[in-house]
């Protein structure tokens, strides 16, 4: 299922001045210069570029930041009908009563988009990117992150402060196994039951009471302007992020080298280089999408490529952590995910991946 947005719809932005004698700008961390829009400008194909999404408030959040930018670097892309937001339904989006693991998992919020993106019907696809598969479809290229958001989770409750608070017996809702394992390493007198639905869906579930607590990521609640309902940010080693949360991804087809110049303008290579670090890790790993299974990489003070990987049980009984410092280059992210991966794949219990 499809559906077009023109220009006037979703999010607004002040008309680009790319072209003025100006300093140089920055839109969600993409600096924009009127030196660097004239080099690029020759790159913009006359057609509609159509932009393909989820329909989620969240993806739709994401997709017009995306259109955004692109006017920001191209001026002549804000001429009307020179961008257009195509709305995909997903197999995600059409089953909301199970958890994730038994509907398959693996590129549920994804397939229905890749298919838009090959068949021509869309030229770029905007993506979550911890929704997306290590692998891509043949003929795809996944070129362009934007700049990374805050990867923490946050806690939310009407009735108590932190996790710790909860009394035994507690339910908090989650359809996430990475964070389900972790609550329950550290308060197994918890309990945590499937919880799914876009963000607005889930806290309306906890405030008509469904579950006592609830976790969400804090980049989204960033990105649609909600974090005024956030009971605690939760610190890295409190809760370890999923694989590239936080990181938005945008695809395009491999042999479409107009979307591919679009896309290089607005390319954030510090988030790339560290998201190909996890993705390296979630690879070599191979879990199943009933394997709870966090990481984080990020360019440290020191300039240096920091990981940490976790691979745990779904009960959180029984779970194993590495860490690994390197240089901060594509070749030494790949190579420092994949290790981290081999490891604890090569020295975990079995019934790590049995599930």
């Amino acid at each position: 299922m499809q559906q077009c947005l023109g220009r006037t719809e979703g999010l607004r932005m002040a008309k680009s001045t790319c072209f003025r004698a100006t300093a140089p700008k920055r839109v969600a961390g993409v600096r924009i210069s009127s030196r660097s829009c004239h080099i690029l400008a020759s790159a913009v194909a006359t057609k509609t570029v159509k932009i393909g999404t989820r329909g989620s408030p969240l993806a739709l959040a994401q997709a017009y930041m995306t259109r955004d930018l692109l006017k920001m670097k191209f001026p002549e892309l804000n001429e009307e009908g020179a961008l257009e937001i195509v709305i995909i339904k997903t197999t995600g989006d059409k089953i909301l009563n199970q958890p994730l693991a038994d509907i398959g998992g693996k590129g549920l919020f994804t397939k229905e988009i890749d298919d838009a993106l090959l068949s021509g019907k869309i030229d770029i696809a905007v993506h979550s990117m911890k929704d997306v598969p290590t692998y891509l479809p043949e003929g795809t290229i996944l070129p362009c992150n934007l700049p990374r958001e805050d990867v923490r989770d946050v806690f939310i409750s009407p009735t108590a402060k932190d996790l710790s608070e909860l009394p035994a017996g507690a339910v908090v809702g989650s359809a996430s196994l990475r964070r389900q394992a972790q609550i329950l390493a550290k308060y197994p007198h918890l309990k945590v039951e499937n919880f799914r639905g876009n963000v607005q869906t889930r806290l309306r579930k906890l405030n008509e009471g469904a579950c006592s607590a609830t976790l969400l990521a804090l980049a989204g609640l960033k990105r649609l302007d909600m974090t005024e309902h956030i009971t605690k940010t939760l610190s890295i080693d409190e809760m370890l992020p999923a694989v590239s949360q936080g990181a938005i991804g945008i695809a395009c087809r491999t042999d479409d080298d107009a979307s591919r110049k679009l896309l290089a303008a607005l390319n954030h290579e510090v988030t790339r280089i560290a998201v190909v670090c996890e993705r390296a890790f979630l690879a070599a790993l191979d879990g199943s999408c009933r394997t709870p299974i966090a990481g984080y990489a990020h360019k440290g003070a020191d300039g240096q490529l920091h990981f940490t990987g976790l691979v745990a049980t779904p009960d959180g009984k029984q779970m194993m952590r590495t860490s690994r410092v390197a240089a901060f280059t594509e070749e030494s992210a790949v190579k420092t995910g994949d290790d981290a991966g081999r490891e604890l794949k090569a020295n975990g219990p079995k019934e790590l991946f049995m599930y």
